[in-house]
């Protein structure tokens, strides 16, 4: 009962907050005294949640080479041909629900307390936020935004400018926390543990700063050393757990995406061919055996719509790896894993400490972490093994290539966006130097844990998708938005 009152209660926060509200002209919201900033908190963090559990879970599901779309099926054929432009509306809804309501929200909840711990909190989902709109998009809205009728035009700022500026908004908010103070929204996330929103906050700093790093900007090294020393980050995940298998309570991806009928993902080779080459016991957990072989088999990249001159194309949905929807009926929607940190914490370890010996803690950690919230067994059995065993790897960056690998195999139904952004940020898995029709014909040629271009593609120069299309509603409505259409081979500011 406790948890329906709390989606009946997330439910109407989310329609005071968001619905239909044009991100450009943010007009300020109805508020009495019934509507209190510890009610408000709560839509925040579901509303980051829906775009991160449902609309960006599923396309960077592709992206991330996850997922291909269905043979017999259609829906998805413009994510795995990357046939992609601002007209397809791929990131507007993501879009007005963080800055027409997560961000909104969280201006209206910070006008409203002087609670530093509240205030603080806050800092941490706008970092959070704004975080996933540059990974998408690369420059957004954040000097200007949310100014309402005092600037409806908001100007487009760099993602380096972003990242920068919400890392220096939770450093402030974060100092100046109270003694005493303690928080006092409502916080179905994290349950008001302030030590836990602590640990969140340098799990993200991590995050970002490791990002800006591979960017050029080698001054974050120390920050990076600083942190992993301290070693002050959460503990278990950072997960909106609130969703159970009862009707109007599922995950949005599955109530979305399979609930209502359709049925359209199917597991991609490159990581099916990476669980089978290190024989990861994972495969098993959301990806089925086919009908037709009663062996795993993923499906090339973009080879559905190659057309009838590649037989790749006459592939039917017996001769491939199904999804299996199951285990997303009541998965929490991850906003950080504990396994993600571990492997961050493991990178870090390796390149700026030097510590061959804490890094892999870290990286055992990661696995064995990711294991275990899949109920999985078998972890020592499967770090034992050569080709995943971090002693076994031949050098430094061996090593941390097997630290980028398993993190990518580990955010597999977990946390698609960070999989697809880390991969952008680190080159691994790297791209396959061998075409997905060569793939076909001579399995062999391909090396397990590489990223294949589809094998029909609309980047006009070929090569692997790098950023999502500027939302149309934003082009329609701000004359202040970048002239140039942002092209799918533009790098995010991070991007190799």
């Amino acid at each position: 009962m406790k948890k329906i009152y709390l989606m009946a209660t997330i439910a109407l926060m989310t329609t005071v907050s968001s619905c239909d509200l044009d991100i450009n002209d943010n007009p300020n919201y109805p508020s009495s005294s019934d509507v209190t900033p510890n009610l408000m908190f709560p839509a925040v963090e579901n509303a980051i949640a829906d775009v991160s559990g449902d609309h960006l879970f599923n396309y960077a599901g592709f992206f991330a080479q996850y997922f291909e779309q269905m043979p017999e099926a259609n829906q998805y054929n413009d994510y795995t041909t990357y046939n992609l432009d601002e007209e397809k509306d791929l990131f507007n809804r993501p879009y007005r629900l963080i800055y027409a309501g997560a961000l909104q929200d969280i201006q209206d909840i910070t006008s409203r307390t002087t609670n530093t711990a509240d205030l603080f909190a806050c800092a941490v989902m706008r970092a959070q936020a704004f975080q996933l709109v540059v990974d998408n998009i690369g420059e957004a809205p954040y000097t200007e935004a949310n100014m309402g009728s005092d600037n409806a035009q908001p100007k487009f700022d760099d993602g380096k400018t972003i990242y920068e500026g919400v890392l220096k908004e939770m450093d402030e908010a974060e100092a100046a926390i109270k003694t005493g103070d303690i928080i006092t929204l409502t916080d179905p996330m994290l349950k008001g543990n302030l030590n836990q929103w602590i640990g969140y906050a340098n799990a993200l700093r991590l995050r970002m700063y490791l990002r800006l790093i591979d960017a050029g900007e080698t001054s974050y090294s120390s920050k990076v050393q600083q942190l992993v020393n301290a070693d002050k980050f959460f503990s278990g995940d950072v997960a909106w757990d609130v969703y159970s298998n009862a009707e109007g309570q599922y995950n949005p991806w599955y109530a979305s995406k399979f609930r209502l009928g359709t049925n359209n993902h199917v597991a991609a080779y490159p990581i099916v061919a990476y669980y089978m080459s290190t024989n990861d016991p994972r495969i098993a957990y959301a990806i089925k055996k086919t009908e037709a072989t009663g062996e795993y088999e993923g499906q090339l990249p973009g080879s559905k719509m190659k057309g009838s001159d590649w037989a790749g194309a006459n592939w039917k949905n017996k001769d491939v790896s199904g999804i299996d929807y199951t285990p997303s009926i009541a998965m929490p929607v991850y906003m950080f894993t504990q396994s993600e940190l571990q492997f961050l914490i493991a990178e870090a370890q390796l390149r700026f400490n030097n510590n061959e010996a804490a890094a892999k803690a870290a990286y055992e950690a990661g696995v064995t972490t990711d294991f275990a919230s899949r109920s999985i067994a078998g972890v020592g059995t499967f770090l034992a093994s050569n080709k995943v065993n971090f002693d076994a790897q031949a050098n430094t960056q061996a090593k941390l290539n097997l630290i980028y690998k398993q993190k990518w195999a580990a955010l597999f139904y977990r946390d698609h966006m960070e999989a697809w952004s880390e991969a952008r940020r680190t080159g691994i898995p790297a791209q396959s130097t061998v075409s997905a029709e060569q793939i076909y014909k001579d399995a062999s040629a391909y090396t397990a844990g590489e990223f294949i271009v589809p094998a029909q593609n609309y980047i006009e120069v070929g090569g692997l998708i790098k950023c999502v299309p500027y939302p149309s509603d934003a082009r329609r409505l701000n004359k202040n938005m970048p002239e140039h259409v942002r092209l799918l081979n533009e790098k995010v500011f991070f991007g190799k």
